[in-house]
């Protein structure tokens, strides 16, 4: 779903209205599990995304010449909600009207999407995604079924048309994804050393997770820790008897940890070399990887868990901690300032992704975090 601004590209012209029927192969948006309630909150949290992509330096370098740079992707999806919300008002306004036509190719060309400022687009992006939100909750409990038509006869209901427009956002931050990542390593790299302070004590359900985690692993046992942050939980790991490979993707915690003292290696488990440089060829007796793969991806989060098995042994041990809930968000809370993507898991589909990569679930608990609200999936496994 990659529209083009260069006239020398073929526009997208697919019809797309089959995802109303089943999931998206790439985005892994699911439309028969989308209700009408959640469509505001998706469609909030969506801007969010582009909020914190439009703040990188490189927001208007095209990944390659065929493809929109994030800066084009973002000034698309701000009128893709300007013109949702022109076409619900008519559904919900006339009796079965025929949408204006809207060339989404010409229009990139006409506004020179390439070419415009990313700060103006984030603030017109976040409030055309107010206004169609605010849009779809004034909806009255009758009118979902209301009808509208393209000009080429295709019919949606208020409800569909609603569906069908969350799936184009979603695909579209599907789309950008890679520079989501970038924004929120970047908060991390800027801000390592006030998360350090701020997460100097051990929570007690931490190290309760440690303890078992290490019985599952074994004295001496070598481990991957994925996302070591500051080092905290493998200087644990360690005092528990454990081998540590500590590795983070932000290079700020990478060279926070080897400033005092501690071996550290910049990695990203989605594309990265696994392999042990300590013991090449040799596989991992577990791996440790607490409140950091929640910034994966969705459609990621699978690939990475089966490179970690295929990097540990049978048998091998696997501690898990993610943020439960629907979809994602970004938030400025905490121990960072600058805005970092979360992406929420459900108990089913992440033992389901689990142990289609490789893994047994031996145990999934839901548990609070001290102080707050937020709602955690602690997982235990072991590698088949």
């Amino acid at each position: 779903m990659c529209p083009m601004s260069e006239a020398t590209i073929e526009p997208d012209t697919k019809d797309w209205t089959w995802v109303l029927e089943r999931p998206c192969p790439e985005c892994g948006f699911d439309a028969p599990a989308m209700t009408v309630d959640r469509i505001p909150a998706v469609i909030r949290d969506n801007a969010t995304t582009w909020e914190a992509v439009l703040t990188l330096d490189d927001v208007a370098v095209r990944p390659d010449p065929s493809t929109w740079s994030p800066l084009e992707y973002a000034a698309h999806v701000r009128d893709v909600n300007r013109i949702f919300d022109l076409r619900v008002g008519l559904m919900l306004d006339q009796v079965d009207p025929t949408f204006p036509n809207w060339d989404q190719d010409e229009t990139a060309l006409a506004e020179r999407y390439a070419e415009q400022d990313p700060a103006t687009v984030a603030t017109e992006l976040l409030e055309a995604a107010e206004q169609v939100a605010e849009r779809y909750e004034s909806v009255p409990p009758g009118a979902w079924s209301r009808r509208g038509f393209r000009s080429n006869g295709s019919e949606f209901t208020v409800e569909s048309i609603g569906i069908y427009h969350l799936h184009d956002l979603v695909h579209h931050a599907w789309d950008v994804r890679e520079a989501a990542t970038r924004a929120t390593v970047g908060a991390y790299d800027t801000h390592a050393e006030a998360y350090r302070h701020g997460t100097l004590a051990l929570p007690a359900e931490v190290a309760d997770a440690i303890t078992a985690f290490a019985a599952a692993v074994g004295p001496r046992g070598r481990v991957l820790e994925i996302g070591s942050g500051s080092g905290r939980d493998a200087a644990a790991l360690e005092v528990a008897g454990l081998d540590v490979r500590r590795t983070d993707i932000s290079r700020g915690f990478v060279e926070l940890m080897r400033s005092s003292g501690q071996q550290a290696d910049l990695l990203d488990p989605l594309v990265d070399d696994l392999d042990d440089p300590q013991r090449p060829g040799t596989p991992y007796d577990g791996v440790w990887a607490n409140a950091c793969l929640l910034h994966v991806d969705r459609t990621d989060l699978p690939v990475v868990l089966a490179r970690l098995a295929a990097a540990t042994r049978p048998g091998g041990a696997f501690t898990l901690m993610l943020k439960e809930g629907d979809g994602e968000g970004w938030s400025t809370h905490g121990k960072v300032a600058a805005p970092r993507r979360f992406v929420y898991w459900r108990e089913s589909a992440l033992r389901t992704v689990l142990e289609a990569a490789g893994w047994q679930v031996e145990d999934v608990q839901q548990a609070r975090s001290a102080g707050s609200s937020e709602s955690w999936l602690d997982v235990r496994a072991v590698r088949r």
